[in-house]
């Protein structure tokens, strides 16, 4: 990458993704409130999925999931038989990036992405990203990947070692996003990169947990808001123009829906048994379903098997709009990655992974948080087990194995779903629950804002807009089957 910085340096900007930030919630949030009234706010019309990776993707490129192909945190890899979520290569995401349009406005204009997804092979300048250590006798421990290398130590030995299990899991909280502003603040100090993109998840975890109106997800804002403060305060220092977004908002969701069990049921979802433990069959089944918060990628091997998948789901509670070709077209979704039909839960609902009919044949990955073992997405992994009265102490047991180096089992998820409070994935059915997009610069935005415009917003914030050359045409950057398992 060339170095050469042409014409007059671009305005810094730092851009907040502050997951799940709502216009009810900013009520509670004094900093960004104040950050809103002395600059500009609007509406920000998301996609869907209103998911994290499909919202970032396109944030980042302009374009439609149709375009970019991040039709959901992830997906059945066709080609692989397998699914996958939560994928980290950014080579799974087509189309011309943000920092790919600036340098062509500004050769040498410097990126810095801090916990945004896809983040690993971006041809950004300095990335930092949650990256377990996977030892060969099968432990997990925290950790996060970085460029340049040497990153890595200087953050662990400044902040500690990346929080991993507060960053998902049933003891994620405010540390983790502790961690990254406090990461963020050093980058932007040390190294004052032109755009410092940095990933917010706190409010995620309170408002699945709790539900968005209950006075511990309120809190929850809160909270973030103060943690905040002091990166917004260095951001006023070194003239930096700040963004503030949210991918989706939080919504009440308490019915769980269990749509591969019914495809079980009408015979449609097969399973393969290893030691008493039943396995989902992709490449066996008829039809299953790629669970992700309240859509569900629904996939049939053969076109003469569509009407019984629709029968199959015609009349199951909690389905709200069952897409098929033209609906996914109209709601931009019309990409190879996606299912044959992609189902829509009703405003209260959601959607469950679960493909077994018996808890004492599910597979021991269902009680562990276990993101890229199950094929969907599982909310319950942020709760323990309440029926277990043990699950405190097994989970004490398993963290004194773990400090001692041994291998363990962290077995405290709950098999039922109920606990969940609140979920996303739909598009919002008002402002007031959807996402939005704060400025600090006055009458930078008006009422609303699509997201397919924030990458151009971004480019005139930067000052970079009327420079930037007709834009690169679009290619599809997927990966090739064998790279793509990260």
């Amino acid at each position: 990458m060339s170095t050469h910085r042409a014409g007059p340096d671009p305005t810094p900007l730092l851009v907040l993704d502050v997951v799940g930030l709502t216009p009810r919630l900013l009520d509670h949030m004094p900093h960004l409130t104040a950050l809103a009234r002395s600059g500009s706010r609007a509406a920000l019309g998301t996609v869907l999925p209103a998911v994290t990776c499909a919202a970032q993707s396109t944030f980042l490129t302009g374009t439609h999931p149709s375009e970019h192909g991040i039709v959901g945190n992830g997906w059945y890899f066709r080609e692989l038989g397998d699914v996958l979520l939560w994928r980290q290569h950014n080579g799974l995401v087509a189309g011309d990036k943000l920092w790919d349009a600036a340098r062509r406005a500004h050769p040498g204009y410097t990126v810095a992405n801090i916990c945004w997804w896809y983040a690993m092979g971006a041809d950004t300048d300095i990335t930092v990203t949650p990256r377990p250590v996977y030892y060969s006798d099968g432990r997990k421990e925290p950790d996060c990947y970085t460029r340049p290398p040497a990153l890595h130590d200087e953050l662990t030995d400044r902040l500690g070692t990346f929080p991993l299990f507060h960053f998902w899991g049933p003891g994620a909280d405010l540390v983790s996003s502790r961690w990254i502003i406090d990461a963020t603040r050093h980058i932007m100090r040390t190294r004052h990169p032109d755009l410092t993109l940095c990933y917010l998840p706190h409010l995620d975890y309170d408002l699945q947990r709790h539900g968005p109106d209950d006075p511990r997800s309120l809190k929850a804002a809160t909270d973030l808001d103060a943690a905040l403060a002091p990166l917004l305060e260095d951001a006023r220092a070194e003239g930096r123009t700040v963004v503030a977004l949210s991918e989706y908002g939080i919504t009440r969701a308490d019915r769980p829906v269990d749509i591969n069990r019914a495809l079980r049921r009408a015979g449609l979802l097969e399973v393969h048994t290893q030691d008493g433990m039943e396995y989902l069959d992709p490449t066996a089944s008829r039809a299953f379903a790629v669970a992700d918060h309240q859509i569900a990628h629904i996939y049939v091997r053969r076109p003469e098997d569509l009407d019984a998948t629709r029968a199959a789901l015609a009349g199951l509670p909690g389905i709200d709009q069952l897409l098929d070709d033209e609906g996914k077209k109209t709601h931009h979704l019309d990409h190879p990655r996606s299912g044959e039909l992609v189902a829509v839960a009703e405003p209260d609902a959601w959607f469950t992974y679960y493909y077994w009919l018996d808890d004492d044949r599910a597979p021991d990955f269902a009680r562990l948080v276990e993101i890229h073992r199950k094929p969907g997405y599982d909310p319950v992994e942020l709760f323990m087990d309440p029926l277990d009265p043990y699950v405190k102490v097994r989970a004490a047991t398993a963290l004194a194995r773990k400090k001692l180096g041994l291998r363990y089992r962290m077995a405290v998820v709950p098999l039922d779903p109920s606990p969940v409070r609140g979920s996303h994935g739909r598009l919002p059915a008002s402002d007031d629950d959807g996402p939005l997009l704060i400025c600090s610069t006055p009458r930078a935005v008006g009422d609303r804002l699509a997201a397919t415009d924030v990458k151009s917003l971004l480019l005139r914030l930067a000052g970079l807009s009327r420079l930037v050359p007709s834009e690169a045409p679009a290619t599809d950057n997927a990966l090739r089957p064998e790279e793509s398992q990260t």
